[in-house]
């Protein structure tokens, strides 16, 4: 079987994660961050899912992405509407998904060569006793 390099190479791919964080192309990172294909990731104000307000989104959309991939961490939820009207009202959609979902969404998506956004919450909260 011949073998190429893949294309994604030059791109911000997800390499892993677990519950302490995600890999950016090998690079550990244990806080939320936003993720582009073509662009460093960067810190992503939003420290847990309730903490989210309509400013962490029209954050993302300054970016102009065509979909954003929202990881919500270990499991999956849904966030009120009001919070991305901005980016609904753009025809940018918003998926929800748990984190480990939207990281191999945002892959496929990202490999397509889609314009995808990956914001990704990190709940760095201590595990409950």
């Amino acid at each position: 079987m011949k073998l190429h390099p893949s294309v994604t190479r030059q791109y911000q791919t997800v390499t892993g994660y677990d519950q302490s964080g995600v890999e950016i192309n090998a690079r550990h990172y244990d806080h939320s961050l936003v993720v582009m294909p073509e662009s460093a990731p960067r810190a992503w104000g939003a420290p847990t899912f309730e903490a989210l307000t309509e400013q962490h989104f029209a954050d993302i959309l300054a970016d102009a992405p065509d979909v954003v991939i929202l990881g919500t961490g270990a499991r999956q939820r849904f966030i009120h509407p009001k919070l991305t009207a901005a980016l609904t009202m753009r025809r940018i959609g918003v998926e929800c998904m748990d984190s480990q979902a939207a990281c191999r969404t945002y892959n496929i998506l990202m490999g397509e060569g889609r314009k995808v956004t990956l914001a990704l919450i990190i709940d760095r909260a201590p595990p409950a006793n």
